[in-house]
């Protein structure tokens, strides 16, 4: 069972607030981070705590862990008072590639809102090249990190994935089991976008085969409207899928490419206590 401190504290402010609405606003976050947390408890304990309707009321499973929800609580803040007098407050700067931006970081920024209610996520957005750059040179507090060769002490992994095509959904092999790097240069290849063509080029040296491409994009709407087009395909990673218009989708590709996402600050000098936070947070 994976139940989070965030989830449990949405759960009891729910029933002590009476509906979602009011305990976002007793926790200072929006609504769809309450419901999320909520949501993602019932799917951990394998039932309904709260019941949906004019008041949002324990149901018999959420009486049952109700006190135990309370007990755990009282001991992470009593923990929390002992070991950061402090309240965590201000603003820190983070910087992410796009399809981090997109698929991952809604996710944590509803937990950090949660755990850290005072303290302002500011999202950069750049490309795998500009995140060490930024951190190491101050641009940002803290950064997540694509296939670091090595994970900075502090760091976190907080998530991984897998590169995939983006064809057409009318290309005759968008059913297909897997594509080849041969399969994708039959179409042409359209290479860069959102900061993903060091993991392109890894694929071709797995595949033995010397990089090209067709086209070479900077940005991922660039990228999709050549394809939408016909002018080509492409290979992201999979936490890009929530970025794909209707008409595009994704194919697992051969070789086989995972990237890993790791969230730390600067590696040349001290770290900045926010950033230090949003790590230990997760």
């Amino acid at each position: 069972m994976g139940v989070s401190v965030p989830q449990l504290r949405a759960f009891v402010a729910t029933v002590d607030a009476g509906s979602f609405t009011s305990a976002a606003t007793a926790l200072g976050v929006g609504q769809s981070a309450v419901s999320h947390a909520v949501a993602g408890f019932e799917r951990e304990v394998g039932g309904l705590v709260v019941r949906r309707g004019t008041a949002a009321v324990p149901t018999p499973l959420g009486d049952r862990l109700l006190a135990h929800a309370r007990s755990v609580l009282a001991s992470v803040d009593a923990l929390e008072a002992v070991v950061r007098p402090a309240t965590a407050r201000g603003t820190v700067r983070l910087a992410a590639v796009p399809t981090v931006c997109q698929g991952l970081l809604p996710r944590l920024r509803e937990l950090w809102a949660v755990t850290l209610p005072d303290v302002d996520v500011q999202v950069y957005e750049g490309d795998d090249d500009e995140m060490p750059e930024w951190l190491e040179a101050g641009t940002v507090d803290a950064a997540v990190l694509v296939d670091p060769t090595v994970v900075p002490d502090g760091g976190v992994v907080v998530a991984t994935d897998e590169m995939a095509a983006v064809v057409r959904r009318d290309h005759p092999l968008a059913g297909t089991d897997a594509l080849t790097l041969d399969d994708l240069h039959e179409d042409g290849l359209v290479a860069g976008g959102g900061g993903c063509e060091y993991q392109i080029q890894r694929m071709h040296e797995i595949a033995g085969q010397p990089f090209r491409y067709a086209h070479r994009v900077r940005e991922m709407s660039t990228m999709f409207g050549m394809i939408q087009r016909g002018e080509g395909v492409s290979i992201v990673p999979t936490l890009g899928r929530v970025m794909l218009p209707d008409d595009l989708v994704m194919v697992p590709t051969v070789p086989h490419l995972q990237r890993t996402l790791v969230l730390s600050g600067p590696s040349t000098r001290a770290w900045h206590p926010l950033a230090t936070a949003l790590v230990d947070a997760l």
